[in-house]
């Protein structure tokens, strides 16, 4: 047999995606060029690793057996890379990091002087919704994640970063009269624009409308922070956005913030992580550097939110 480790790695992206033209995307590949180096390592067996049927891939129980091999093979591989840097004396491994969708425009800033101070890090990061990331802590697939919303069923240690506020949002077109505080019945008649079920921001909204006793007029669904902060600049509805979401926008004056009773929601953006999580080095390093420059980053990134 002759494969290469190449192939191995291109092979582990087809099966943990599921799909060739995503794991090309995913290894900036072109799909012809990941479809010949999987039929180059099928050529090395005469049992099938995978099948393609209507455009889906499946893996076969070979297949599977030889995945489990090619991923524990290519963390070996990675670990002489990483054993190479350490006796350099350079901090390597891999920081794995699962963030809320939200959290996009936070973490970027809370890893940037980590990962350059030590570039021979690499970095595995994952921007999904609340219950993804929830459950990629709970099966200990990643060292930390951010959420604003706790999860209560684990057992946890936490890191608070910085506040997080919720307003309701406009389109700077909107007509609405604001000379003060409105009621916050004013939800009664708003159309509404929701985030999909299992994130974070509705779970927020959807406990303040339950302890306001009001049931909110749904208008729209959507599945990201952007897609409803477009559809709010259209005009399409209102929402309840974090305001570290919306600096551009205000900048731009395409958004306004609507001033109501009981709003800004308030809660914090944590770091979080198994209480009984054994650290590797790299995972320590990091969490020392967050507890020690966390307040210099909130002042340099983020202190503007103080206005709203």
């Amino acid at each position: 047999m002759n494969f290469t480790l190449n192939q191995l790695r291109i092979f582990v992206a087809v099966v943990d995606k599921k799909s060739i033209t995503k794991a090309s995307e995913e290894l900036h590949m072109t799909q012809p060029a990941v479809s010949i180096q999987i039929s180059n390592l099928q050529s090395q067996f005469d049992i099938p690793l995978i099948e393609v049927i209507a455009r889906k891939v499946y893996v076969t129980e070979f297949g599977m057996e030889l995945y489990k091999l090619a991923v524990t093979t290519l963390e070996h591989v990675n670990s002489i890379h990483y054993k190479t840097h350490s006796f350099r004396g350079l901090l390597s491994g891999k920081l794995r990091v699962s963030v809320v969708s939200t959290g996009k425009y936070i973490m970027p800033y809370y890893l940037k002087d980590f990962l350059k101070e030590n570039p021979k890090i690499d970095l595995m990061i994952d921007v999904t919704n609340k219950s993804k990331v929830i459950e990629s802590l709970e099966k200990n697939e990643v060292d930390f994640c951010l959420v604003s919303v706790l999860p209560k069923h684990i057992d946890l240690e936490e890191e608070i970063l910085l506040p997080n506020k919720l307003v309701l949002t406009a389109s700077a077109e909107t007509d609405i009269k604001v000379k003060s505080r409105l009621h916050k019945s004013v939800f009664s008649d708003l159309p509404l624009i929701f985030r999909e079920e299992g994130s974070g921001t509705r779970e927020t909204m959807q406990k303040y409308f339950e302890k306001a006793g009001i049931i909110p007029k749904v208008k729209l669904e959507l599945t990201s922070s952007e897609a409803v902060k477009q559809a709010v600049i259209a005009g399409l509805g209102y929402s309840i956005l974090p305001v570290l979401s919306l600096k551009n926008e205000l900048k731009l004056k395409s958004i306004k913030i609507i001033p109501v009773q009981g709003l800004p929601l308030k809660s914090n953006w944590r770091l979080i992580w198994l209480r009984q999580k054994k650290f590797s080095t790299v995972a320590q390093s990091y969490l020392d550097f967050i507890r020690k420059q966390k307040p210099d980053i909130y002042k340099n990134y983020f202190s503007w939110t103080e206005a709203y």
